[in-house]
């Protein structure tokens, strides 16, 4: 536990990020997901729609620093992939 004014700060300050971080991945695993299901009913329309959600979120997500940009890279192209491979 911290004892010093600064420290503390420090806590209450990771404390707030970490919880705005997990808030955004969330809803960025949420959109995802409403893409799987999508694909797995057959309606690309909706697949596509939620992709070029996920795609903002996830490039939404690098610019405020929440996802490194090569990890939201990689999970674009794999749900691209993913969504081409279903159209196919």
């Amino acid at each position: 536990m911290a004892n010093h004014p600064s420290a503390l700060k420090r806590q209450r300050q990771s404390r707030k990020r970490r919880m705005r971080n997990r808030s955004y991945k969330s809803a960025i695993n949420t959109t995802i997901k409403k893409i799987f299901a999508s694909l797995g009913e057959k309606d690309t329309d909706k697949a596509g729609a939620f992709a070029k959600e996920a795609v903002s979120r996830l490039d939404s997500a690098v610019t405020k620093g929440i996802l490194h940009r090569r990890t939201a890279s990689r999970k674009i192209s794999r749900l691209m992939k993913k969504i081409g491979a279903q159209l196919a």
